[in-house]
């Protein structure tokens, strides 16, 4: 059986499917397009067209409609013209078809290639890797390229992939298994690869097509037992199920190894940030701990959860980054990645950082505490850290116009205000209010960042003091030598 982690970082152009409905309306469709188009970009893939189509709801048959499918079929196939009669001109002037792909050092770190540290020299094979790969783009962008896939924005059954391939006759992916193509490319650690596999297996379990038809009746021992066998597809779903045994089995061995280090961080509190993919988690971890953990504008940068000691004035404690939620995120992958976020269910205090610049970012937040719940740590204290605000703008209304005024016309301190005011402060919150205020700051331009260190060694402190009634400082200060006398 294949390891399903092992991806290569193919450019490719991509053609995306969203659904209209009662329940969704047209302008939340095309965010959750927007999104899905960054996602098909973070893969590696170029989104070259948009289909939506208003409906009642997703057909069980082909998702979306005959009509709409013939429609994006039509539009394949004059793609594939195009790319035929280019090269077929190209053939009569004596030019021949050349292609390169880049595979390797790219499906792991995205646009950047590794070095052996910040600011080495390249290496002659990565400059070689850099130069084929500008090539491969210049040619993208002046040759004709048929459409390589086609993105479903919500998750297919296996009835739909197979009437919707026999149709469009080109690869046909969801949402569910393109978060997973990243995850196989953002997998570093053991464990991460272990998850991502786990939910890869769980994902295809269900989709198995009957490919050898040539297996589905096997003779049996002896005259008068033969029986119908055992197919290619019962065949596949047992390895399957064994290999998804196996791999909860590991998963339970790594638990164990995560255990035993979470023992022996000794008596620190545990900070953890969460929040939404893409919204400068890894920025802000590499700001407070002084690290150089990888982070890039793209989905799921962090993959593997990173712990660092922090230390601000006399006060220890630790800080985690942990991988990134996202609307509709698969079922399978929450549960594989369990383990991962122990770390959130084992924290303190939850920093749940927001992207403020993003025009639904309010939605996020929900996404984000419902992803919480269901892990059981939607009451742990939590702290809104809402980040970018130098990439946050406004529209100004002119005076002459009457018509409501929408979250674009909201500057910037008065959106401040409302938030501040909407979180109660520390002092007068109820006992089942878990929020700790919020706070605002630009991690990438360090704006507001030396005050946001001293209101988190303040709120840190406070939990220190609580849980550890002893003094376990690194030193006194002067306030604690007074307060002492």
């Amino acid at each position: 059986m294949n390891q399903f982690v092992i991806s290569e970082a193919k450019v490719e152009t991509a053609v995306l499917v969203g659904l209209i409905t009662p329940q969704q309306n047209e302008k939340k469709t095309e965010e959750y397009l927007n999104e899905l188009e960054f996602l098909a970009e973070t893969a590696g893939a170029q989104v070259i067209r948009r289909f939506t189509q208003k409906v009642n709801g997703a057909s069980s048959v082909t998702y979306i409609g005959s009509g709409k499918l013939d429609e994006i079929a039509q539009f394949i196939k004059q793609k594939q013209d195009e790319v035929d009669a280019y090269w077929e001109e190209q053939m009569a002037l004596g030019n021949s078809y050349q292609t390169t792909i880049v595979t390797g050092t790219k499906a792991r770190h995205g646009d950047e290639f590794a070095e052996e540290g910040a600011g080495a020299p390249k290496s002659r094979k990565q400059k070689k890797l850099e130069k084929l790969l500008k090539d491969q783009q210049a040619v993208q962008a002046l040759v004709p390229q048929p459409v390589g896939m086609v993105i479903f924005d919500d998750e297919l059954s296996a009835k739909q992939i197979r009437n919707i391939e026999q149709v469009l006759q080109v690869k046909i992916l969801d949402r569910t298994s393109l978060i997973l193509d990243i995850f196989a490319m953002r997998a570093q650690t053991a464990a991460a690869k272990t998850q991502v596999e786990l939910a890869q297996y769980r994902y295809m379990l269900p989709r198995l097509t009957r490919l050898w038809t040539h297996l589905e009746r096997q003779r049996g021992g002896s005259v008068g037992l033969r029986g119908p066998g055992e197919t290619q597809l019962e065949m596949d779903q047992r390895i399957i199920r064994h290999r998804i045994s196996l791999l909860k089995q590991r998963l339970v061995e790594i638990e164990q190894q995560k255990n035993t280090q979470r023992k022996n961080r000794g008596r620190l509190i545990r900070v953890a940030l969460v929040g939404y993919t893409n919204v400068g988690k890894s920025t802000l971890m590499n700001l407070l701990a002084k690290s150089d953990i990888f982070a890039e504008n793209k989905l799921f940068a962090t993959l593997d959860t990173t712990v660092r000691k922090i230390i601000i004035d006399n006060l220890p404690f630790l800080l985690s980054d942990t991988v990134g939620f996202i609307r509709k995120l698969p079922t399978d992958l929450v549960e594989s990645f369990k383990s991962t976020l122990d770390e959130v269910r084992e924290a303190d205090l939850l920093l749940h950082v927001v992207d403020l610049s993003h025009p639904d970012f309010e939605e996020q937040i929900q996404v984000v505490e419902k992803t919480l719940g269901d892990l059981g740590c939607a009451d742990k204290p939590q702290m809104i850290v809402f980040n970018k605000i130098d990439a946050y703008t406004w529209v100004e209304k002119d005076e002459d116009d009457l018509t409501p005024r929408t979250k674009e016309n909201i500057p910037l301190d008065e959106l401040m205000h409302t938030w501040m005011a909407k979180l109660t402060p520390a002092g007068d919150r109820t006992p089942e209010d878990n929020r700790l205020g919020c706070f605002f700051i630009s991690a990438a331009k360090r704006t507001n960042i030396d005050e946001f260190r001293q209101l988190l060694y303040k709120r840190v402190r406070e939990m220190h003091v609580q849980k550890y009634p002893y003094n376990d400082f690194l030193y006194e200060t002067y306030e604690e030598r007074g307060s002492g006398e």
